[in-house]
């Protein structure tokens, strides 16, 4: 069961440049010992950071920021064309270190306020992101230790299906390994990045079980990536424009 959020609002937003809507969810973690310090400090005007949500460890949610306003929390970065995320995004933190498993009942809460999110801005699962994918190298949250698989089997995010390496009989050359991979990987969304950062972000997303940050590109990363890519490019035309 899901409460609604309790409202604790934080003088750090504006309004969204452009007249934009959202359509993008960004999923951060705190990186702090409580979701009560956390709190205080996204509601810190010397601070100069805020998200519209926070969820506490044990499913509490709060809310910082209405969602129509502009919140200060994603930064420097992108998802495809989109460069001002903070003006196209609402912003949600979960009460995580960074280094330890997320708690089930925080889990409950972030579906049930997320499928609130989408369904009100009409946001498709695919726009849901973490912080570490619109800026990676940068930031690394939500981590390897988030569930994306979840949110995905519950329709609020994406999840490789599989998929067929794009550079058959030449699997050996890494050249044509890591041109497809990082081809691929820009016309998902992910932004340029270095190759190794590239890969570690999307290992941490999709593939935390297997090499996390270490060992060389492989045909199974191409392949997720080539599924990913072609199911859901990130600036495809809407087609009821």
């Amino acid at each position: 069961m899901t409460h609604a959020p309790v409202w604790h609002p934080s003088p750090n937003f504006g309004d969204r440049r452009g007249g934009v809507l959202p359509d993008l969810v960004v999923i951060h973690y705190t990186a702090m010992h409580s979701a009560e310090a956390a709190l205080q400090r996204l509601c810190d005007p010397a601070a100069e950071v805020s998200a519209h949500y926070l969820i506490g460890r044990d499913g509490t949610c709060w809310q910082m920021v209405a969602e129509p306003a502009r919140a200060w929390h994603a930064g420097a970065g992108a998802w495809g064309d989109v460069t001002d995320v903070n003006s196209r995004s609402i912003g949600i933190e979960l009460d995580n270190r960074g280094d330890g498993p997320f708690a089930a009942a925080m889990i409950d809460a972030l579906e049930g306020l997320l499928g609130g999110i989408l369904d009100r801005w009409a946001i498709a699962p695919d726009r849901v992101i973490g912080h570490a994918c619109m800026a990676p190298g940068r930031k690394m949250d939500p981590g390897p230790r988030f569930d994306w698989r979840r949110l995905a089997r519950a329709g609020l995010a994406v999840w490789p299906t599989g998929g067929t390496d794009p550079t058959p009989g030449r699997a050996r050359d890494p050249a044509a390994l890591l041109a497809a991979f990082t081809a691929d990987a820009l016309r998902f969304g992910y932004p340029s990045a270095a190759p190794d950062v590239l890969l570690r972000v999307v290992r941490d997303r999709f593939r935390p079980w297997a090499h996390g940050a270490h060992g060389a590109l492989d045909a199974q990363d191409v392949a997720i990536m080539a599924d990913l890519a072609r199911r859901f490019p990130v600036d495809r035309p809407d087609p009821t424009a």
